[in-house]
């Protein structure tokens, strides 16, 4: 019998489990390959090629891989911002693929991103505090008469100050730029946020502060995290549970002991 931590290919349609906030099962996303003068398709690119995992409530899965292996675009299938070819996901329950543009909408503030970049994903047009808090008018989350003194609160989680809302991005570290990015993230009450490489843009130095506070926060408010990385050791400190990923597959996956003290895939053993 195969072990069950070696991940195959299903396409069988799942029932949600509420004990999952998260439940992906069979993730397909294919980019077409065109060529000719009239641009038809001549093959795909699997980036994501049937790709199953379940996260619970509170937990972090740790997705790692080398560069190129779809772990992002996988990240972003997930919520919605590159489309998908094929599967199903779940979220608390909710089948995230059926839902229109517009039903999607109060489903967006629970399900965020922190991108690796944190300067380019900042506009350097506005100020802080309207970066954070931009979204927060807009999905109307608290009253305008306590959007002030909410926006401070959320900062000051992150490690920020009250008088960092008239800066602009320009004037901060990448370190601080990843905090208010954080920040953005945070201020919508999100359950689940998908973490793309959050510290890979900065110095070994801020790399721990930035995973100890992703840390406190889960433990704060509760999040649920898929954090994609290609640093082991990174996972290996903010995981309860791993996938691992080549070629758009995912190979592998189990609890971060199990990954980190016994790899079974071939591949799961070369990155170590």
């Amino acid at each position: 019998m195969a072990n069950k931590r070696l991940k195959e290919k299903t396409f069988e349609p799942i029932t949600p489990d509420k004990k999952y906030l998260l439940q992906v099962n069979a993730l397909k996303t294919y980019f077409p390959i065109k060529a000719g003068v009239f641009s038809r398709v001549k093959g795909y690119v699997k980036a994501v090629d049937g790709v199953s995992f379940n996260i619970k409530k509170g937990q972090t899965m740790g997705l790692v891989g080398e560069s190129g292996c779809g772990k992002t675009t996988v990240g972003r299938t997930i919520l919605k911002l590159t489309p998908h070819t094929d599967g199903e996901v779940y979220f608390d329950g909710q089948a995230i693929f059926d839902l229109t543009k517009k039903e999607i909408i109060p489903l967006r503030p629970k399900m965020q991103i922190i991108f690796q970049d944190p300067y380019s994903s900042l506009s350097p047009r506005l100020p802080v505090g309207e970066i954070i808090g931009e979204a927060v008018r807009e999905h109307k989350l608290v009253p305008e008469d306590k959007y002030d003194d909410y926006i401070t609160s959320i900062m000051n989680s992150c490690g920020l100050q009250a008088y960092h809302k008239d800066r602009y991005p320009h004037e901060f570290s990448g370190g601080q730029r990843q905090r208010i990015c954080i920040a953005r993230a945070l201020a919508l009450n999100p359950q689940f946020v998908v973490c793309d490489e959050p510290v890979s843009a900065l110095d070994v130095s801020i790399q721990a502060q930035i995973i100890n506070l992703l840390m406190d926060l889960q433990e704060k408010y509760g999040l649920t995290y898929l954090f994609i990385s290609h640093d082991l050791s990174v996972v290996e400190h903010i995981s309860d549970t791993i996938g691992v990923m080549y070629l758009g597959s995912l190979v592998e996956t189990g609890s971060k002991k199990d990954i980190f003290k016994d790899p079974l895939h071939p591949y799961t053993q070369a990155l170590f």
